[in-house]
């Protein structure tokens, strides 16, 4: 079962249900053998570990979105960009963080409230 490492940890702990090999420059889809219900108005974020993200383990489509009505497995996506990393069963692999999720809605028209950065994308704001 996910368990937080510490009383105050955001995430709690996603562990592999089965023993694998993660070859350099491997990616593999991991499963863990749990599946969750997360209420509406909530959702379920899969995120690194910093354990693992110093071994350049990562979760490439960080942070990974379950939704509310999603029923099925949870599963973590790692990427291996460092050496070769062998797995047991129960070893963690990724933090699940529950958070809000904001209702909002769009309108079609033209943002007219200027700003000092105005529509400055990518590096816009300086180093």
């Amino acid at each position: 079962m996910p368990k937080r490492a510490t009383k105050h940890s955001a995430g709690f702990d996603l562990c592999c249900d089965e023993g694998f090999t993660l070859y350099k420059w491997q990616h593999k889809l991991i499963t863990t053998g749990i599946a969750i219900a997360i209420p509406v108005g909530l959702e379920g974020q899969i995120r690194a570990r910093s354990g693992l993200a110093a071994q350049r383990i990562l979760i490439p489509n960080s942070p990974g979105t379950i939704d509310a009505d999603y029923r099925g497995e949870i599963k973590v996506l790692l990427l291996n960009v460092g050496a070769d990393k062998f797995f047991i069963a129960g070893d963690r692999i990724a933090q699940l963080v529950i958070t809000r999720v904001p209702e909002v809605s769009f309108v079609e028209g033209v943002v007219k409230n200027d700003t000092e950065r105005g529509s400055g994308g990518f590096g816009s704001t300086g180093r």
